[in-house]
């Protein structure tokens, strides 16, 4: 959804809309989206700068990076941005602390899709778990620990190796 700066109204709009995303747009793989991401945002231009305030939802499936159980992930998350036109970034080169949160546009266009896509992005954990405690799965017979059906037992490891502890399931 494109939205033209030369048409924004002085007093900005507000939108409520659903974006329709495909798991490919998703930084996390195995995500698959339960329902259409829903965002409420409004867009102001103030001189050159675009701020957007806004939220956004959505239920997307998750796969457990320990157990490979897929989960329910519930997004909602708030965002307040400021973009500055790209031509101000052009007269500095480098990349100063301040400027590391700065966001540009260029054109006289915003993609909002882009922008709502980015903020559902930033949600993601970086290690998706179904709980947060997940024990994973049994390196010794495969079954879920957390199932109880794992009758493996952990033994220390040998002496010489005491001092990096790797914990090791013996199926005796």
């Amino acid at each position: 959804m494109l939205i033209d700066l030369d048409r924004l109204p002085k007093e900005g709009v507000r939108l409520s809309r659903d974006f329709e995303f495909l798991g490919l747009d998703l930084v996390e793989e195995n995500a698959v989206f339960l329902e259409p991401a829903h965002a409420e945002v409004s867009v102001r231009l103030v001189g050159d700068e675009i701020l957007i305030q806004g939220e956004v939802s959505a239920r997307l499936s998750f796969v457990c990076s320990r157990c490979l159980t897929p989960f329910e992930f519930p997004v909602a998350s708030r965002f307040d941005l400021v973009y500055l036109p790209e031509d101000i970034d052009a007269l500095s080169e480098e990349l100063s602390d301040e400027k590391i949160d700065q966001m540009f546009y260029s054109g006289r266009q915003l993609d909002l899709r882009a922008v709502v896509l980015e903020q559902l992005n930033l949600t993601f954990p970086a290690k998706p778990l179904c709980v947060t405690d997940c024990e994973g799965i049994c390196a010794v017979c495969g079954e879920l620990i957390r199932d109880a059906k794992c009758s493996c037992q952990v033994k220390e490891p040998d002496a010489p190796w005491n001092k990096i502890k790797f914990p090791v399931r013996d199926k005796s």
